[in-house]
């Protein structure tokens, strides 16, 4: 028995065995039982031995070993293996665009958590049916089956792309699960029969629009010689091709550089040509074609998406809760008894089954014909993962039951678990592109993706799992809430998990530590030092930094850069975390954490050229100040940055994960030493006097304390502001000499905002106790 062929390799043995036209080149039967016998690794039907045999030939020249290095070898390729040089193939790229101008029209979480589920939905389960694809994960709270899911889409998929004639092949037909490349992250990448390109882009974003009336959404495709998997993008005559031997000669050449990347050294040309001049070649011209389309640029022979979903108004109907459409229902069942459109209903739907697991009873009075279908909430997904995992479910759980635990109906219930106040977490990854840029085949590209999507989402998993336990609802007013007091939920909101990207909302006095064990997990996850239930890490050797480049730890770590281990992985999260009160419009928190994730990714980037690869965090306690009339680097630059002979920094963050750690150490020193907050506050106002005004009242107060000096001279003063020139140090400053600039910072500020969301471990076992003692005496 031969081995099994790739599920890639599969896929591209059907494309090219169907050929160019949407009628297939070989009956039906012949292409599923080739597919069968190559799943199986048996011999293909001896109709299609050319094809396959074809398909190993061209994984064969994947090898890099084997890339030709003159254009005179790249055409004896062409005419050696006419098949892969005169067949095209479809490849096909898309996906929802503005998410976040859709997911956070509404401020009102059910509706947040409805439009995300219903991307989710789409992306994950409605995409993937187009091809066959049924989800591995099943909620028993169903009330659908997920093959009856996928059945349905495949229906309308049919009913919208109609065959031509009876010779003609539908194109569910032409679509079979190994032609995905990947699925995640809100879009999909896929190859196709070539003559179904069209068809398919148009049909993905269809279904968004079908589905969520107002979504945007983008979807192109282009035909590819079969060869060009191999080596890129090649000219119809071959003889035209910029190959190796003339960039050898032209690599410095600007507008070269501009496509191939400046380069120092031959070795170096060569390794950024075959990077370029691969399977990776053909997804930049798609991204490329997908960025013009969702520009409003046309696209030959397709519809126009310049124009976006309008829905008619009137001045005398009544509108929905965001004032842009016509109410088509009054739900008096609901908190607030909304008017909604039918883009918000579907939103508010969507929000309460992936709360409850079932369609509400006052969708179904509607009597509406759309249908949610199969909704996977990120709450049951998290509550497998504890299943998976018995040492995080007793960890999180303590004594009692999954089932006894509730979603958060809203943000006022979760703020009635955290003292009124939650944090908004947004991460993204980091080196992404770089790492891309060097993926050279399909099936890379499709390790790479899932091994993200699953170090994304588990690195979550694992944080929550660490740090949080359900927490007891009091104060809640029962006549407006599904829940009562005493009912146990779980304290926080998933928004979004996507590819490298998270948006959660956790409680204040725990978001810092989730922020760091994500950034921790993420990295620990792909280099398989930290387990994932049913998965594994596919590169995770290829994830690891091979280089031994001298490390300067002491310009990356302002604390105690001596105790810091240089990064291992080549990718990395970095983290905006917003500390607020949870009335905060939800629009406004989005987009400052935002600012706080952005600033967070350039940190990352300034540092990294000292070496530094690892994750980073940008927070900001919105407690004193509750609103921001500009950015937040102008409020920083005007405010708290003062020219005083040098400059002086009254904040320093961003920080690195390793420094992260110590901030919190830090701060529970401070609580340690029961610190005054009288004084905390004072020494906090003398800051912006200068250097020495505050240092003088620092001393005078710490000296001043009755317990924990010790313990605030290691974990702060030695820790963070040891002198430069001597033994001594500067406390409450640091002195800084890095990036080009010279200037003094400090953590003070940070540490008092942060002071009453910082818990010791004493109050956490505390908070564990009480929490399995009220458990335990809640009835059944």
């Amino acid at each position: 028995m031969a081995d099994k062929m790739h599920p890639i390799s599969i896929g591209i043995a059907w494309c090219l065995a169907w050929g160019e036209e949407k009628t297939p080149k070989y009956g039906l039967d012949i292409l599923q039982q080739m597919r069968e016998a190559l799943q199986k690794g048996e011999k293909a039907p001896e109709q299609v031995l050319d094809v396959v045999n074809t398909v190993e030939e061209l994984k064969g020249l994947e090898d890099i070993k084997k890339f030709p290095k003159t254009l005179n070898e790249l055409k004896e390729l062409t005419e050696k293996y006419p098949l892969l040089w005169n067949s095209r193939i479809g490849l096909v790229y898309g996906g929802a665009t503005k998410i976040k101008q859709y997911v956070f029209e509404e401020s009102k979480l059910p509706d947040i958590r409805g439009a995300s589920a219903l991307l989710d939905r789409i992306n994950l389960v409605d995409l993937p049916a187009f091809f066959g694809v049924t989800p591995k994960y099943i909620p028993k709270t169903s009330t659908h089956n997920y093959q009856l899911q996928c059945d349905e889409v495949r229906r309308w998929l049919n009913n919208n792309y109609l065959k031509q004639s009876d010779d003609e092949k539908s194109i569910c037909e032409a679509l079979i699960p190994e032609l995905i490349i990947y699925s995640t992250g809100g879009n999909i990448l896929a190859f196709c029969p070539a003559a179904f390109v069209d068809d398919l882009a148009n049909a993905i974003e269809k279904r968004y629009t079908c589905e969520t009336l107002t979504a945007n959404s983008c979807a192109v495709g282009d035909r590819f010689k079969i060869l060009e998997i191999a080596f890129g993008l090649l000219r119809d005559n071959i003889e035209d091709t910029f190959w190796l031997d003339r960039y050898q000669k032209e690599y410095k050449n600007p507008i070269v550089e501009g496509l191939f990347g400046k380069v120092e050294n031959d070795s170096q040309a060569i390794e950024n040509f075959k990077n370029r001049k691969s399977f990776n070649e053909l997804t930049t011209k798609l991204a490329i074609l997908f960025n013009q389309r969702r520009s409003g640029n046309e696209t030959p022979n397709r519809p126009s998406r310049r124009y976006p979903p309008m829905l008619d108004t009137h001045p005398y109907l009544r509108r929905d809760e965001v004032e842009k459409r016509s109410a088509i229902a009054h739900i008096t069942q609901l908190t607030g008894q909304p008017y909604l459109s039918e883009a918000s209903l579907r939103k508010r739907c969507i929000g309460d089954r992936a709360k409850k697991g079932e369609i509400p009873s006052w969708y179904t009075e509607l009597k509406l014909d759309w249908q949610p279908g199969i909704i996977e909430s990120w709450t049951n997904k998290f509550e497998i993962f504890l299943k998976q995992n018995p040492d995080k479910h007793q960890k999180y759980c303590k004594n009692y039951h999954l089932e006894d635990i509730e979603t958060s109906p809203s943000l006022t219930h979760l703020s009635k678990v955290s003292n009124g106040f939650v944090a908004y977490i947004y991460a993204d990854g980091n080196n992404m592109g770089g790492y891309i840029q060097k993926i050279r085949t399909p099936e890379a590209y499709q390790n790479f993706s899932q091994d993200v999507d699953n170090a994304t989402k588990y690195s979550v998993f694992h944080a929550l799992a660490n740090n949080l336990h359900p927490r007891q609802l009091q104060g809640i007013d029962e006549s407006t809430s599904r829940l009562n007091n005493g009912d146990f939920i779980h304290p926080f909101e998933i928004i979004t998990i996507g590819g490298d990207d998270i948006i959660l909302i956790v409680p204040a006095d725990k978001a810092l530590e989730i922020a760091k064990d994500i950034g921790g997990n993420f990295e620990n996850i792909l280099l398989g030092n930290l387990s994932i239930p049913g998965e594994e890490i596919k590169d995770k050797d290829n994830y690891k930094i091979t280089t031994e480049k001298p490390v300067d730890l002491q310009v990356i770590h302002r604390y105690q850069w001596q105790k810091a281990k240089p990064t291992q992985c080549k990718l990395s999260i970095s983290s905006g975390v917003l500390i607020t009160s949870y009335n905060t419009p939800i629009y406004y928190a989005e987009d400052l954490t935002t600012q706080l994730m952005k600033s967070a990714k350039d940190y990352a980037k300034k540092i990294k050229k000292y070496e530094y690869f690892g994750g980073t965090v940008d927070f900001l306690t919105m407690k004193s100040v509750t609103m921001l009339s500009s950015s937040i680097k102008d409020f920083r630059e005007k405010a708290l940055i003062k020219k005083q002979g040098a400059e002086i920094k009254l904040y320093a963050a961003p920080y690195t994960l390793h420094e992260l750690g110590g901030l919190i150490a830090s701060i529970k020193a401070l609580i340690a030493a029961d610190f005054p907050k009288s004084q905390l506050y004072q020494i906090r106002d003398f800051l912006a006097k200068g250097r020495r005004t505050a240092s003088l009242n620092y001393c005078y107060f710490r000296y001043r304390l009755k317990q924990g000096q010790t313990q605030l001279r290691e974990d702060f003063e030695k820790a963070w502001c040891d002198a430069k020139t001597n033994e001594g140090n500067i406390a409450p400053w640091m002195y800084e000499n890095r990036f080009g600039e010279k200037y003094y910072e400090t953590i003070w500020r940070e540490m008092v905002d942060l002071y009453e969301f910082i818990k010791t471990k004493e109050e956490d076992n505390d908070e564990s106790q009480q929490t399995a003692a009220n458990i335990s005496n809640t009835p059944k």
